[in-house]
């Protein structure tokens, strides 16, 4: 399994697909590819958590990297997720609010315990399609992708904490096709090797605190 030593924390990186796993963040760790959607996401993860778990033990983090799109945050800007929506879920026919899971104890937008001081944060909506245009006026949060909530269940089904970092490929304009998602991922991968490079700091300085280190 794909679990990186981080300043003596065990992490394991997850990200969807190789598209976006350029040469900076190639030359930091080598993650799991989860697929993509929140299906995908969340299948994955929690197969490789538990066989994690039958073998050498949880990672005490995970961390979920990929792209991302808004229409109001910083095109190839890079974002850590203050809190995760599912905007697919909607049972308000049934009386729930809508985004809350029917007999889940969670509210509709769940928030990320650990934080990377020096990178900004932004709220994070995951669903199973992919946003463009006018579809972003409907949905209350900064970005969207299609696999961090999902993750983020499977996440704590297990008892591991969760940072999910975000680069903006799209959203600036509506999508014309695969190369506008694609056309910036080499930015995006930069970015995202300085905000892992933050954690690893992070870690170390005791910023962010997993666990008591021996």
């Amino acid at each position: 399994m794909s679990i990186t030593p981080v300043k003596g924390y065990r992490v394991l990186f997850l990200m969807a697909v190789e598209a976006e796993y350029g040469t900076h963040l190639r030359a930091r760790f080598e993650p799991v590819l989860t697929g993509v959607g929140p299906v995908e996401g969340g299948v994955v993860t929690a197969a490789t958590l538990a066989a994690l778990q039958g073998a050498d033990g949880l990672p005490d983090l995970v961390v979920s990297l990929g792209s991302a799109g808004s229409a109001r945050l910083a095109h190839c800007g890079v974002y850590q997720a203050s809190a995760i929506a599912y905007r697919d879920m909607d049972a308000s026919a049934l009386g729930f609010a809508r985004g809350v899971t029917p007999f889940l104890d969670q509210p509709a937008e769940i928030p990320l315990a650990h934080q990377i001081p020096g990178i900004a944060q932004a709220s994070l909506s995951t669903g199973g399609a992919v946003i463009s245009g006018a579809i972003y006026d409907a949905i209350a949060q900064d970005m969207v992708d299609m696999e961090s909530y999902a993750v983020l269940r499977a996440c704590q089904l297990f008892g591991v904490p969760l940072i999910a970092l975000r680069g903006i490929s799209d959203g600036k304009a509506p999508l014309g096709g695969l190369h506008d998602w694609t056309e910036y991922l080499h930015i995006i991968d930069e970015g995202l090797a300085q905000a892992v490079d933050k954690l690893e700091q992070a870690l170390d300085t005791g910023a962010v605190i997993l666990r008591e280190l021996h």
